[in-house]
């Protein structure tokens, strides 16, 4: 049984699809749910890697620091042993390429020449003079780096897990904290925000002193786990620099749906339709999301579309992903290998050691990455995998995907392994019981329709890539034959 917020699901569907349904239930209502937040726009549901992290969790806008305890979470007679978790940075700036893409569409809306019958459909105004004259304040030194918002999702997310695995996340375990990232400033400066949080739930009222001064150990930086797509030659070289590996992604920016969007903003802003192209048109919707985020402003780039247009827009981000990160090539997954391998050898060894009556060296991994560590590991596990692959030609059939990346990897999305030992088991195999968590709730294993399993069936599961996914030879380039038949 899947357990929702405000309904039960009693249907038995294959566990992605269950989650699925759940995480698409709780996004598509977050909006409506909270109708006295000024700053929800009816888009927040479609902004794909871009969406805050408050939109994919229902109640975190009335009170962000108190846990929603998932009911499917294990208790009684199992104890939380160790948690590793894998989570994405908080809420950043835009990168500079996205702001240069703003800074020329801001200078076509300044450059329109006046004319005194401008008035779109929103209201009867010039939305174009509107945005032209909205403060353009991104500036290229910000590129992508955390933003205060970022901070405090962190340092909140720090404090609801404290509260849900106290335990795990007491004082005395507080200088055993690992913590791994990325080198990207906004994963190191998440992992800080984190460690003040904690700081916070220890010693409430207090001012967190630096990182440096505190009594467990600052985050570690290492890029082959963290970033590993960047030290996997095969992804380099046959979907990050292929031209034709995004296919799709191109094919739908020329597509009708894309064409339909350029037409309508292009007669709403009343500038030359030639000058407009699909990317403009993205960096004006992630412009909502990003004054939304950063800002909690609704602003007028807001107004340019509506949720017809977002589902499109949306979907364009998805078929990025899905081809870059996800379903869409196989070494796209499977360059995450490493990354799957070390967070079970982290389990085997808390199991080791509680075989052995020893206090677990570290109960509590941190790992912070990005949507682009998350994804490729989650499609390793088998989640959130369509019958049929996102194409540009099926917009239409994937309304329902399970694949949509603003449900799975929000700022600051997480995914967790938490490592139980159950007391009144019958048999030491028994005694050891895992459960997933994405963004906190449950996540049903893709192995059965359980929300929790044993140990060693979870290994055996995944036995595959714990013993025969090598990530040096699976990101290995094919050998050219570079023979001659010329005498």
């Amino acid at each position: 049984m899947l357990r929702g917020p405000g309904y039960f699901l009693w249907v038995p569907v294959p566990p992605a699809a269950a989650l699925a349904v759940a995480l698409l239930s709780s996004l598509s209502h977050c909006s409506f749910l909270e109708p006295a937040d000024p700053v929800i726009s009816s888009l927040s549901p479609y902004f794909g890697t871009k969406t805050r992290y408050e939109d994919a969790n229902c109640g975190l806008l009335r009170d962000p620091e108190v846990p929603r305890r998932d009911p499917e979470l294990l208790e009684d007679t199992c104890t939380p042993l160790q948690l590793v978790a894998l989570i994405r940075h908080g809420t950043r700036y835009p990168t500079a390429k996205q702001i240069r893409k703003l800074r020329q569409l801001h200078g076509l809306l300044q450059a329109r020449r006046p004319r005194d019958d401008r008035a779109d459909a929103v209201g009867g105004r010039d939305l174009g003079a509107a945005l032209a004259n909205w403060p353009l304040w991104y500036a290229d030194w910000m590129d992508g780096q955390l933003v205060e918002k970022g901070r405090e999702d962190m340092r909140q997310l720090a404090l609801r897990l404290a509260s849900l695995f106290p335990a795990l996340f007491s004082h005395e375990n507080y200088s055993r904290l690992q913590l791994v990232t990325s080198s990207k400033h906004r994963c190191v400066e998440s992992g800080v925000a984190f460690l003040k949080g904690l700081w916070q739930h220890y010693h409430p009222g207090l001012p967190p002193p630096d990182v440096a001064d505190m009594e467990c150990n600052p985050p570690r930086i290492n890029d082959k786990l963290m970033r590993f797509f960047d030290h996997c030659e095969k992804f380099l070289t046959e979907v990050e620099g292929n031209d034709t590996a995004l296919y799709h992604v191109e094919a739908f920016k020329t597509g009708p749906e894309m064409q339909n969007i350029l037409k309508k903003v292009a007669a709403a802003l009343q500038v030359p339709f030639n000058s407009l192209n699909a990317d403009l048109i993205q960096v004006a919707f992630f412009t909502c999301s990003f004054d939304l985020a950063i800002k909690g402003v609704k602003s007028p780039w807001c107004d340019v579309f509506d949720t017809d247009d977002a589902k499109v827009l949306e979907y364009l981000n998805d078929l990025k992903q899905y081809w870059k990160r996800g379903y869409g090539y196989t070494i796209n997954s499977r360059s995450s290998c490493t990354l799957f391998q070390d967070i079970f050898q982290h389990l085997d060894k808390a199991v080791e050691q509680k075989k052995r009556s020893q206090p677990v060296s570290s109960p509590v991994i941190l790992q912070f990455g990005h949507a682009e560590t998350l994804l490729p590991l989650l499609s390793l596990m088998g989640y959130f995998k369509d019958k049929e692959p996102l194409t540009a030609y099926n917009y239409k059939e994937q309304m329902h995907r399970k694949f949509r990346s603003g449900h799975i990897v929000p700022y600051a999305s997480n995914l967790i392994f938490v490592l139980y030992h159950c007391k009144n088991a019958k048999t030491l195999k028994e005694e050891f019981r895992v459960q997933i968590l994405l963004n906190e709730k449950v996540l049903p294993l893709a192995h059965s329709q359980e929300t929790v399993s044993l140990y060693e069936d979870l290994k055996n599961h995944y036995k595959d890539i714990l013993q025969s996914c090598n990530t040096g030879e699976e990101c290995k380039l094919p050998k050219v034959n570079n023979t001659s038949d010329e005498l």
